[in-house]
């Protein structure tokens, strides 16, 4: 399992990484599982087609589409459409950042999940 993370170098540049995610046997052959990851707690998002120009993320956080289409350009260039069922890691809190744009003309949900400091 993998998620994307977009974070700013030390010169400000925004860039992507694909992260895999660490995972052993769950518990009664329930699959895998994860190590816990700290959270602050939960927010849901409603949105249709936005753009919104260059921005840092607000906070370390997961962002989860459950529906829609968001497509983030990082300061370097590189653009990711991400979809149903993807997972952003945001830390980009300082720097250029990035911009954001709800793709496709359908409403997008998506959940934010502030991590722990």
């Amino acid at each position: 399992m993998k998620y994307t993370r977009i974070y700013a170098d030390r010169n400000g540049e925004s860039h992507f990484e694909d992260v895999e995610i660490g995972m052993k046997p769950g518990p009664a052959n329930a699959g895998t599982i994860s190590e816990m990851i700290a959270a602050k707690g939960v927010m849901f998002r409603q949105s249709g087609e936005y753009f919104i120009n260059w921005h840092n993320a607000p906070r370390r956080q997961f962002v989860v589409n459950l529906t829609g289409t968001v497509e983030i350009v990082a300061s370097d260039g590189e653009k990711r459409r991400l979809g149903p069922g993807s997972i952003l890691l945001a830390e980009d809190l300082t720097g250029k950042g990035h911009t954001s744009r709800g793709l496709g003309g359908e409403e997008r949900i998506s959940l934010f999940i502030p991590l722990a400091d």
